[in-house]
């Protein structure tokens, strides 16, 4: 018999829901008796498994392990911790598979699943699949207690810290990275503050989401207060990075990805690096300027994985601040490795963030627009915009969505893949150029009929 999942719990690269209303430890118990037969099915036994510090946890990772010990899977507990020392865990081990219990960055009483299987990512179609697949009940099931913090925390550290000592704010978040980031920071050189490093689920502080600013006002303060040479945030499950320089200014995705890019390419010259669409003419730019190769690649964390993976990237991100190491690291998304490797760049060189920042090209452009849009119809209004572009002979990269090369900079407009909504951004040289691009924008929407308010 089939489980009867609500029916917007299972996303495309994850699964969300409120608890209590569309997530319950019914669906966690479902979930990891379906994830540990498809494992036995390759032929596997192990699955590692992990939690953030979310006041429904304990429940449904209770019930998660539950569901995989009935069907013979043998779980490996790591505890509470960052999405990215679960991934750790599970190539260490040597793990078939993984399972992370998580919210990410959604308010206090969502929750949610990460899984990986075989050291792949598990999106899309295999998600689908969990609703159907028939579970297969087995004897053998074990579970085993087995914290790896202190070995990420040695590996972490083991590439190197820098030669210069810095002076560095961290702000966790209160999210699940807030310990290991507070252990790293007691290790590393310098000067650290930790802000927000107790874990607590009720978020008391403010929302964990680097990407939103408003959510790093206190990181901003403390910085300046401080005169630091960076702050460095974290989301709630720790893969994904927010990064403030010495006078306060956000450095988004894109940017950080740059000045991360600059050493990997002294190591791996003429390598592909990879962004995602939504990423400046700045990166692609700044790439080839530097002997790399600028790969424009579809959002979101599963394809950015695959895609490093088929044509060999030592480097990717995305402007949410997901960065994905192959260089000297594992290939997965992980906030705390990318920090250490940011600070090892600053640590270094004898130019400040700030002046980094400040070498860099500037562009104006808006942040990430979303407009409602329904679900049925919101990969049609792509395709018609599409259509009509080709057919005035526009300059349109399809690769995720439309973007649009103008004279006066580009526009995007792509269709979430876990949401009801429409993205858009716009890029140009000056205000007066973004200004076109915006109406140009308003009015392809306006022609498909969607709202802009």
């Amino acid at each position: 018999m089939t489980h009867a999942f609500h029916p917007t719990s299972l996303r495309e690269y994850d699964i969300r829901g409120i608890v209590g209303q569309t997530l319950f430890p019914a669906d966690a118990r479902r979930i990891g008796q379906a994830f540990g037969t498809l494992v036995r099915q390759e032929g596997g036994k192990t699955v590692c498994v992990g939690r953030d510090g979310r006041l429904s946890g304990p429940d449904l990772c209770g019930a998660l392990v539950e569901g995989l010990v009935e069907v013979g899977i043998t779980v490996r507990r790591i505890g509470v911790g960052p999405t990215p020392m679960l991934y750790f865990a599970s190539v260490v081990r040597g793990a078939d598979g993984a399972i992370m219990v998580t919210g990410s960055h959604n308010p206090p009483d969502h929750n949610g699943f990460k899984m990986v299987l075989g050291n792949r990512p598990f999106f899309g179609a295999d998600i689908q699949k969990l609703a159907t697949i028939r579970p297969e009940p087995a004897p053998g099931g074990a579970v085993i207690e087995d914290s790896v913090t202190e070995e990420y925390l040695t590996r972490l550290l083991a590439d190197g810290i820098g030669a210069r000592p810095l002076t560095v704010v961290w702000d966790a978040g209160n999210g699940a990275a807030g310990e290991v980031a507070t252990a790293l920071a007691a290790r590393l050189p310098g000067r650290h503050t930790v802000l927000f490093g107790t874990i607590d689920g009720t978020f008391p502080n403010h929302h964990p989401d680097p990407t939103e600013p408003h959510n790093l006002a206190d990181l901003i303060a403390e910085v300046k207060r401080q005169s630091a040479d960076i702050g460095i945030a974290f989301d709630g499950d720790g893969d994904r990075i927010g990064v403030v320089d010495g006078l306060g200014r956000i450095l988004w995705g894109d940017q950080i990805l740059i000045l991360l890019a600059e050493e990997v390419l002294k190591r791996h010259p003429g390598a592909p690096i990879i962004a995602d669409v939504k990423a400046s003419s700045v990166f692609f730019e700044e790439i080839t300027r530097m002997g790399g190769q600028a790969v424009m690649g579809r959002t979101g964390h599963s394809l950015v994985k695959r895609l490093m993976a088929d044509i060999g990237a030592p480097l990717a991100g995305e402007m949410s601040g997901h960065i994905f190491f192959k260089d000297r690291w594992y290939g997965f998304d992980d906030a705390l490795y990318a920090a250490v490797r940011l600070l090892g760049v600053l640590a270094d060189g004898p130019a400040s963030l700030a002046e980094r920042r400040d070498r860099l090209p500037v562009r104006v452009n808006t942040p990430e627009l979303r407009f409602d849009c329904p679900d049925e119809r919101k990969f049609h209004v792509v395709a018609e915009v599409k259509a009509r572009l080709e057919a005035a002979k526009a300059k349109v990269n399809a690769v995720d969505g439309v973007r649009v090369d103008t004279a006066d900079g580009w526009w995007l407009l792509r269709a979430s893949n876990t949401q009801a909504v429409l993205v858009a951004r716009c890029e140009a040289a000056d205000e007066a150029g973004l200004e076109r691009l915006k109406a140009v924008l308003t009015a392809q929407l306006a022609e498909s009929g969607v709202a802009l308010c």
